[in-house]
């Protein structure tokens, strides 16, 4: 989402006649893109920031240093008191007033902006960049926000309450790419399957479209435009319905690989965590789409040593992905973040405790993931070719619709398109390739 946002921000400097800088030291503006989904997150921002603002006091008093995302929405005020040099905070829902920031800066003004000022969120027309160098590929945004409140997270304080896209406009943008070279989309949502749009939509009667609507209305849509597949991030298992399912099985395009975050395999953490679910409706989830999606591979997010968590807990957890074996994993031990629920809970688990855990976490998703890529060796696979490989000039990355990596020799002329692979061999979690067919 960060990455589509950060697209949008710079179409509109580029459609005012700004052009990106070839360093940092000759920028007129400089925009920063925050997240605060991880601490480590803000963090690295930070630094960014106090890199920008030290040089704005030492060289460049001209420069306009903007600090845009979800850091600048929770922080606002304290981000200018730390960084006196910070021109202007832009929280997630004001990227409207960015026009504004930039026709003072063109002006040499300074824009009078009330941050206190209540701004409605409203979604870009555009999040793709045909300079990129992936630029075949293109996130496209369907929702903002997140109404779940999971205990740990910061993204509805940051983020507000879910907004769903105007289908319309979704459709608008994917014909946009599609005619513009795209050949993959990714459809984005901090809880991408509780899309809910409300109105009438073309000549249908109805006043309401769900996300497995909205999926059947974009597998129509991207047949006619030149995409070939379809994936979408992120998705809660809590919202999703089986008639999702039968939308994602019936429609080819949809690429057969979902990323369902389950964060824990105990029911009573699960139950502090506030994640709607228990252990068993995620199995059977898992076991449902399998049933219709033969082949699918899953990955998910898993968090252990939140405040609480036991051994058996732990074990749980386990106990979970070895019946389940998902393709990868982001795996990450509990870090409090001020201004959640789960900031104040009791019973924290001590930093060695967590590493342990978490260590055992990546061992056994390390054993799953090799079983499952060794057991795809000689298997025949369409994929989609991504760039040329850091280790061989001569060699090519490609990506399989189950998100697996491949490498194979080629020339960098085919980066964009599709081609077909015989995989030969596995070396670490990438698979090797003797010949593009």
């Amino acid at each position: 989402m960060n990455s589509a946002e950060s697209a949008a921000l710079a179409l509109v400097c580029k459609e005012r006649g700004w052009s990106e800088a070839e360093n940092s030291e000759s920028a007129d503006l400089v925009l920063i893109n925050t997240c605060s989904v991880r601490l480590t997150a803000e963090r690295r921002a930070f630094g960014r920031i106090a890199h920008y603002a030290g040089l704005k006091k030492k060289y460049k008093n001209n420069l306009t240093l903007v600090i845009a995302g979800c850091m600048a929405q929770r922080l606002e005020k304290k981000l200018i008191e730390k960084y006196p040099q910070v021109d202007y905070v832009m929280g997630t829902s004001a990227r409207s007033l960015f026009p504004v920031i930039l026709e003072a800066a063109e002006n040499g003004t300074k824009a009078i902006l009330d941050i206190n000022e209540k701004t409605v969120f409203s979604f870009s027309d555009s999040h793709f960049d045909k300079k990129q160098d992936t630029a075949f590929r293109s996130f496209v945004p369907i929702m903002h926000g997140c109404n779940n409140f999971c205990s740990y997270c910061i993204v509805p304080y940051v983020r507000g309450r879910e907004v769903s896209r105007d289908p319309q406009n979704i459709l608008k943008e994917i014909r946009h790419v599609g005619e513009r070279g795209v050949r993959e989309i990714t459809l984005l949502g901090q809880n991408v399957n509780s899309y809910d749009w409300h109105g009438q939509f073309q000549t249908d009667n109805s006043d309401k479209m769900d996300f497995s609507t909205l999926l059947k209305l974009i597998a129509q849509e991207v047949k006619n435009c030149g995409i070939n597949w379809v994936r979408f991030l992120s998705a809660n298992p809590g919202n999703f319905s089986s008639r999702t399912i039968e939308v994602l099985a019936e429609e080819s395009v949809f690429c057969r690989h979902i990323h369902l975050p389950v964060q824990h395999g105990s029911d009573s953490v699960l139950k502090m965590m506030n994640r709607g679910y228990t252990a068993q409706t995620f199995l059977k989830l898992v076991k449902d789409i399998r049933s219709a999606m033969p082949g699918v591979t899953i990955s998910t997010d898993i968090l252990v040593g939140f405040p609480g968590e036991t051994e058996e807990d732990i074990e749980k957890t386990l106990n979970l992905m070895e019946e389940i074996k998902f393709l990868y994993s982001f795996m990450y031990h509990f870090n409090p973040r001020e201004g959640t629920k789960a900031f104040d809970f009791p019973n924290r688990i001590s930093d060695d405790v967590k590493k342990e855990r978490l260590s055992r976490v990546i061992a056994l998703q390390k054993k799953h993931t090799t079983l499952l890529l060794k057991n795809r060796i000689g298997s025949t696979e369409v994929v989609l070719i991504e760039g040329i490989s850091k280790k061989n000039a001569d060699e090519l990355i490609t990506r399989t619709e189950k998100d697996e990596m491949a490498v194979v020799p080629g020339p960098k002329s085919k980066i964009g398109s599709f081609g077909k692979i015989t995989i030969s061999a596995l070396k670490g979690n990438t698979f090797r390739a003797n010949e593009l067919l």
